[in-house]
């Protein structure tokens, strides 16, 4: 790793020629292309108008920004001028518009932004943010805030140790904290993913992506990470993949993408939503990485999808599971690249003890766990148990993690940082087990069902029920409520009303028969009102505070 190398000084060493840069995909599916010297000029140039509006080294600048194209050249705008990028996930739709703004506020206010830019688009709703106590001195739209000459430009010394960004955390849990993420934090992480332990890159790597860029996987994985180490990208709008998946597998055959990163959702959706004739029009062979990340990652999802896909040259040994977090700037650990994915059945029953002991034939209740890998040199990662003290293989308990690419913890939030790093150590709240030296992922510490004494993990329950017919995929959330002092089961299952009566039986009996538990409730609820965050991960907590409050609109 290079003495002192941040973002901007990564720019500037980006080899140029032919093809090398950043291709933005709009909404209308027209392609443009910067290259590399188009790219860092343009950053410059919208370095010099925040500078002349006041904003210097170590300010704050929010980014409510939908285009991927404005998206990008305004972040790396502010990290030319020294001013800190501070992502925000921009309201697509107006369900729920309040709750929005509240959110967007708090950021705001947290991250003391002295800017927010936005674009016209969406400027009336940002501006909103006064009516929760945000009272930023800027509110620019893109369209407008970099038109015209230049100004002068002081050219600020930007340090490794300084902050490149503020990643808010996605608050499936909580209200959002901001993550600081050093230029030390960013070079150590992207030399470690993309480096020879990671995905390896080489100098025909080309990477496809639509993941949003206010979400740490998008953001890192296919804009920062790729400039530090200098692999060009295609970039799709997140909206576009939703109202077409199929695109995203176009993409990657018209530019022979070689790398590209989804959550399991991703997966599961494509092999559901392309058709046969749209098969035939695809070439994956050039895809050497599909990396999957950010939630559960189900066997058999990837399973479906390369065989779905192997007519169009996929290969499964393309799969990459992987496994990571914002508070360790991104990855934690990968499955070794070009191998097939790892697969550990275990007894269900014995993991209601904490322990992962292999399936036999005489398993009554087999669960696949997808492996999630290894850790990177210079990085560490544990499993410990409530005292913090190393577990041995196959007994599950907290993994926790430390390196360089371990950031120092929340924006002026001291309680929240003591909380998260011990010793060095990232707590990283979630539950996992290494065997045969790979990490396999359990769940969330706090999200963890106990009934009866016995662990139950929710996204099994929740995978269980997602395969019913009528029940929405990816919109079931399980979670446990107290009553009269003792833990019960609540399944919750986005639906059509029609479907309401017979799901409510069929669930339960499911739950019962394959996990030997009896719900105390299941609510089939209308479709959309399962909250999730903004990277479309279930709000448990917020689920079941919801449900407690009657306020989860159930269908009668």
């Amino acid at each position: 790793m290079s003495e002192n190398l941040t973002l901007v000084s990564a720019m500037a060493r980006l080899r140029r020629g032919p093809g090398r840069g950043f291709t933005f995909v709009g909404r209308d599916r027209e392609e443009r292309f910067f290259a590399y010297e188009a790219l860092e000029s343009e950053a410059w140039r919208r370095a010099t108008f925040l500078q002349e509006r006041g904003l210097k080294k170590g300010d704050r600048a929010a980014l409510v920004i939908a285009e991927p194209e404005d998206f990008v050249l305004s972040f790396l705008g502010c990290a030319v001028a020294g001013v800190v990028p501070v992502p925000v996930y921009p309201r697509a739709s107006f369900k729920n518009a309040d709750g929005y703004v509240e959110i967007l506020a708090h950021v705001v206010r947290t991250s003391g932004a002295r800017a927010v830019l936005c674009m016209e688009g969406n400027r009336d709703v940002v501006e909103r943010i006064g009516e929760h106590g945000a009272a930023p001195e800027h509110v620019l739209a893109v369209e407008s805030a970099f038109t015209g000459t230049a100004p002068s430009f002081a050219t600020p010394t930007i340090d490794e140790r300084d902050l490149c960004f503020l990643q808010f955390t996605s608050g499936s849990t909580n209200k959002p904290k901001g993550v600081t993420v050093t230029h030390r934090n960013l070079v150590a992480n992207a030399s470690a993913f993309l480096g020879p332990h990671g995905l390896d890159r080489n100098d025909d790597d080309k990477g496809v992506s639509w993941l949003p860029l206010f979400h740490d996987m998008g953001l890192i994985g296919f804009v920062l990470g790729t400039l530090v180490k200098d692999i060009p990208v295609v970039l799709l709008p997140t909206e576009t993949f939703a109202r077409s998946p199929g695109l995203w597998l176009e993409t990657i055959t018209k530019h022979r993408g070689t790398i590209t990163y989804a959550p399991n959702f991703a997966y599961q959706l494509v092999t559901k939503r392309v058709k046969d004739k749209q098969l035939e029009e695809l070439e994956l062979s050039s895809v050497r990485v599909a990396g999957c990340g950010a939630e559960p990652i189900r066997a058999a999802t990837l399973k479906e999808f390369a065989q779905k896909f192997a007519p169009a040259g996929f290969r499964s040994n393309a799969f990459l599971p992987s496994y990571g977090m914002a508070e360790s700037t991104l990855a934690i650990t990968f499955h070794p690249v070009g191998t097939e994915m790892v697969v550990d059945v275990v007894d269900a029953e014995a993991m209601k003890d904490g322990v992962a002991r292999p399936a036999d034939a005489s398993t009554k209740t087999p669960l696949e766990v997808v492996s999630c890998g290894v850790g990177f040199p210079e990085h560490e990662v544990r499993v410990v148990d409530e005292q913090g003290q190393p577990l041995p293989e196959r007994r599950v308990g907290q993994v926790i993690a430390r390196g360089p690419s371990v950031t120092e913890g929340y924006f002026e939030n001291a309680e929240a940082t003591a909380e998260a790093l011990k010793d060095g150590w990232l707590q990283t709240g979630d539950l996992g087990y290494v065997a045969d030296g790979n990490l396999y992922i359990c769940g969330r510490i706090k999200d963890l069902i106990i009934i009866r004494g016995a662990n139950h993990y929710p996204q099994d329950l929740e995978w269980s029920v997602g395969d019913l017919e009528g029940v929405r995929r990816g919109n079931v959330v399980a979670f446990s409520v107290m009553r009269d002092g003792t833990e019960e089961l609540v399944i919750a299952a986005e639906a059509n009303r029609a479907d309401a009566e017979r799901l409510r039986t069929e669930i339960a009996r499911k739950i019962q028969q394959e996990f030997g538990l009896s719900p105390a409730h299941v609510a089939i609820c209308a479709v959309g009102a399962l909250p999730k965050t903004s990277s479309g991960k279930a709000q448990r907590r917020k689920t079941k505070a919801l449900f407690e409050a009657g306020d989860l609109g159930e269908h009668a």
